[in-house]
């Protein structure tokens, strides 16, 4: 009996928030990705875009911002209130951790420099410091009309590790660069969308599900700014399992073109990563 078969065997969700940094380049829309070190827990070896768990300390409902409100994130992610303020938060700040972008500044201006709050970045990795404590230490006001709304996804049942993820676009604030300065990564770039699905296609990269649905639907987008204007109605994405075939038995929207780049061996590879 698999994990998705007894109740009692699945692991329960957790919250989360993953970030697609984008930026305009000169053959389309360009998306930065980590790859990640073959020991993490979750995801090893693949190649990813920003993002983790929601911290308790998210919750804060002191942390204030600009842009939709937080009624206005909980409607588009169909959570309540206190979860939105969270994902929204743990967006942001996880992007800071993890590549040194930092989507926060004033009611009018974005922080123009954040690499003068690396002792901070630090201490918020290590979680000696709250997000919220950091923004209210440096005046600073998370900028949440920086973020864009794009995708659901929760971890299929038969996983050690659940999450339940939202997915936020957001474009690189002019004068920041993302950079590769996270111990989960073992190297990261900036790859136009077509240019990363090429990757996977050609067995040189490893995309779970969700990252390769998001990379196929920015392909479709000439600018960031198309992007960002495309109406959508966020649908929670979870894969159905298929009994004892771990990530190679998932089903989901177009799961059949995902499956079908795999005839090159890469199949067993795949199974030890599932395993």
């Amino acid at each position: 009996m698999s994990a998705a078969d007894n109740p009692q065997q699945i692991a329960p969700l957790r919250d989360a928030s993953t970030v697609v940094l984008v930026r305009d380049g000169a053959d389309g829309i360009e998306v930065f990705l980590q790859h990640r070190v073959q020991q993490m827990a979750f995801a090893g070896g693949m190649t990813v875009f920003p993002g983790g768990g929601v911290d308790d300390r998210d919750r804060d409902a002191q942390i204030q911002w600009v842009g939709p409100e937080v009624g206005w994130w909980a409607e588009q992610f169909s959570a309540d209130e206190a979860t939105a303020r969270a994902l929204v938060s743990a967006a942001v700040r996880e992007t800071f951790e993890e590549c040194g972008v930092l989507l926060a500044g004033t009611e009018t201006q974005v922080c123009a420099d954040p690499t003068i709050f690396a002792a901070e970045r630090a201490a918020l990795v290590s979680k000696e410091l709250s997000f919220a404590q950091f923004l209210a230490d440096h005046d600073l006001m998370l900028r949440s009309d920086l973020l864009t709304p794009l995708a659901h996804w929760i971890t299929p049942k038969n996983e050690r590790r659940r999450y339940d993820t939202r997915f936020f676009l957001a474009q690189v604030p002019a004068g920041h660069d993302a950079d590769g300065a996270t111990t989960e990564a073992e190297a990261t770039e900036w790859r136009t969308a077509a240019a990363a699905l090429a990757d996977w296609q050609d067995g040189r990269r490893f995309l779970l599900p969700p990252t390769w649905t998001q990379l196929r639907h920015l392909g479709e987008f000439a600018t960031v700014a198309d992007a960002v204007a495309h109406p959508r109605v966020l649908e929670t994405i979870e894969p159905v399992v298929s009994d004892g075939q771990g990530i190679l038995g998932l089903g989901f929207d177009d799961s059949a073109d995902y499956f079908a780049a795999m005839a090159d061996g890469r199949l067993d590879r795949l199974r030890d990563v599932a395993e």
